[in-house]
């Protein structure tokens, strides 16, 4: 019986998948790319990846049961982890083109242009993790992790109150003005940026996951 951690790679039609299950199958997980509900609750890490317009991932991501699947998934504490439009996502809400679409209100926050001298943001940059990260465990701090977007969440505003539960980790990156690079919130993580592909430091932190599963 294999003792490798199962992981889903969440097929709705927005994501890279098939990058997505090489990089994870690179290091060590039993990977399987798949939209059925059974396997995506049972799997011990579910991935949820994204690319293109915020309001067509969400539109594609209810076709597929997998606002449900997630909540459900959370709710038990069962790990997530989203990628790039995967993350911003889970946010309250997205506005493109001057058109507000509704998030999986996971964290609250608006993803929203970002305004810097070039965009989108494509290609390597630094990230700024907190001390405790389990994400970022092990990496240098001058690690580069690669980029492509156009939008992104520009303040972190949830609280949290009661001193038995961990903040939530929250890593900064720079382009024109700061966004939100991750997130690790208890059984939530994501990412702004590509860890499949993002090299050794990627796959450094596809295994810190793993690890966590």
């Amino acid at each position: 019986m294999s003792d490798k951690k199962k992981v889903v790679v969440f097929d709705y039609g927005f994501g890279n998948v098939r990058s997505a299950e090489r990089a994870l199958a690179h290091v060590g997980a039993e990977v399987e790319i798949t939209r059925d509900y059974e396997k995506a609750m049972n799997a011990d890490g579910l991935l949820v990846p994204g690319v293109g317009a915020f309001s067509a991932c969400m539109e594609g991501l209810k076709k597929a049961r997998g606002e449900w699947i997630i909540g459900r998934r959370l709710a038990g504490g069962r790990p997530v982890m989203g990628i790039c439009v995967g993350m911003q996502i889970l946010f309250e809400r997205g506005i493109e083109h001057g058109v507000e679409t509704e998030g999986l209100d996971e964290w609250p926050g608006t993803v929203a242009p970002l305004k810097a001298p070039i965009v989108p943001h494509m290609g390597w940059n630094t990230v700024r993790s907190p001390e405790d990260s389990q994400l970022f465990a092990g990496l240098d701090p001058e690690a580069r992790f690669y980029f492509v977007h156009s939008y992104a969440v520009h303040d972190w505003s949830l609280e949290v109150t009661n001193a038995k539960i961990r903040a939530p980790r929250v890593t900064w990156a720079t382009h024109g003005e700061p966004f939100v690079a991750a997130v690790e919130n208890g059984a939530l993580w994501a990412t702004q940026f590509h860890p499949e592909k993002s090299g050794d430091a990627g796959a450094q932190l596809l295994t810190n996951w793993i690890e966590t599963l």
